[in-house]
């Protein structure tokens, strides 16, 4: 005797499964608004599966992935089903407008036999095959797309840094000055760079996953006259007032012989996070400490108030969190 076995199919649509979890949650549609940055009816519409009033899909997509990372959900699965109920509301309204009235074009005479159907099968497995060989022969020997958006070549700066943006291939990796640099999902990345007086060249390398590379050099001029005159202008205005505070700690940081990735914390607020070059000395006050982070501790150098304290660390590695206030290290004092 052939036995048959039952399966639980969960049938929940995906609004269903969204105003489930809300009510497990206890949530309401404002809460996951304010957390998601989707809006309340776009929210609503999800809920009552009303996907016609959505917006654009690559949204509804940004939607979901958002709501998934809320919720931790798996993003794909939400995706996914979106993408199906879509497709069936979109069939079922080709065929109410249809009513049966007509029939598709060129199909009254067409026989579908099995042997078109393997025959069909195997054409699109072929082509398929084909199309991703390409792309991944085309991958393998081509350098990975790189654009440096700003600075410009050539171009001079005011000031001892410079942001340093462009947009890479997806998947690459990004290097400034052979320091890694963080890139999101659209391959898009964005880095302060300190500055030397005078001529700097920064370059920025995007590393493929089969290795391939792609380096662009950007000269940039770094001009800290102009700023050492808009300061003492500055002081010059204000020398009437004789309560004008001063910070009594003043940082000088530079790195050598090697570019080096750094994080600046004055007085708890993060003043610096970027790429320090060879010679670019860089300065900042506070009132009451300062924290340092640096990619290579044993390369980074390091002046409180005019004293020179020598490496940050003799680590050759990153160092984190390393507290000075007006007399020093704090933790050399301990």
């Amino acid at each position: 005797m052939v036995r048959f076995t039952t399966k639980k199919i969960d049938s929940l649509t995906l609004g269903e499964r969204m105003k489930k979890l809300r009510d497990e949650r206890r949530l309401s549609l404002s809460e996951i608004s304010k957390s998601t940055k989707i809006q309340t009816k776009y929210l609503e519409y999800l809920e009552d599966g009303v996907y016609m009033k959505l917006p654009a899909d690559v949204y509804v997509k940004g939607f979901l992935r958002s709501y998934a990372i809320f919720m931790g959900l798996n993003e794909l699965a939400l995706i996914k089903q979106f993408e199906r109920e879509k497709g069936i509301h979109k069939n079922i309204k080709k065929v109410v407008e249809n009513d049966g009235t007509s029939l598709p074009l060129g199909f009254s005479s067409l026989v579908i036999t099995p042997k078109m159907i393997i025959v069909s099968a195997i054409l699109l497995v072929v082509v398929s095959s084909f199309i991703y060989l390409y792309m991944e022969v085309n991958n393998f020997v081509s350098k990975p797309r790189l654009n440096v958006i700003k600075p410009a070549d050539g171009s001079t700066v005011i000031g001892s840094s410079t942001h340093v943006t462009g947009v890479a291939e997806k998947g690459a990796l990004i290097f400034i000055n052979e320091q890694p640099v963080l890139v999101n999902e659209k391959g898009e990345f964005s880095e302060d760079v300190g500055l030397k007086p005078g001529l700097n060249v920064i370059n920025v390398k995007a590393r493929s996953k089969f290795n391939k590379e792609d380096v662009k050099s950007v000269s940039v001029n770094a001009d800290f006259q102009s700023v050492v005159n808009e300061q003492v202008n500055s002081e010059d205005v204000n020398q009437v007032d004789q309560a004008a505070p001063i910070n009594p700690i003043a940082l000088e940081i530079y790195v050598s012989p090697n570019p080096t990735w750094m994080s600046i914390e004055a007085d708890g607020n993060l003043v610096y996070s970027g790429v320090l070059l060879p010679e670019s000395v860089q300065t900042f006050n506070a009132n009451e400490k300062i924290s340092v982070t640096s990619g290579k501790g044993n390369e980074t150098f390091v002046k409180i108030n005019g004293k020179d304290l020598g490496i940050l660390s003799s680590d050759n590695g990153v160092v984190r969190d390393i507290v000075y206030d007006a007399n020093g290290k704090i933790e050399d004092k301990k």
